[in-house]
């Protein structure tokens, strides 16, 4: 444990940010994944292009913030949209 005060304090900053980061993370993994279900579940073209955008709109925020590299945002949200572009091309 730390003794000085500044580290303490510095301490305490970093649990409140990895726990607001985890809960970032953790909403674009699951916005993520409704996206490639309702993808893969051949659901009409207008539902699933609704949770891809939600989805990179949350990824674009995370990149904003500094939780999400701007370079991994940015593949997450090529993936997803290759995803919806093959699916609905055929």
């Amino acid at each position: 444990m730390a003794n000085i005060k500044s580290q303490i304090k510095r301490n305490r900053q970093n649990r409140t940010r990895n726990h607001r980061n985890r809960q970032v993370r953790s909403e674009i993994n699951t916005r993520t994944r409704v996206a490639i279900d309702a993808i893969e579940t051949d659901q009409e073209t207008d539902t699933a292009q609704e949770s891809v955008r939600l989805a990179i709109k949350r990824i674009d925020k995370a990149a904003q913030k500094g939780v999400l590299h701007k370079n991994a945002a940015a593949r997450k949200k090529r993936r997803l949209m290759q995803r919806l572009n093959a699916r609905h091309d055929d």
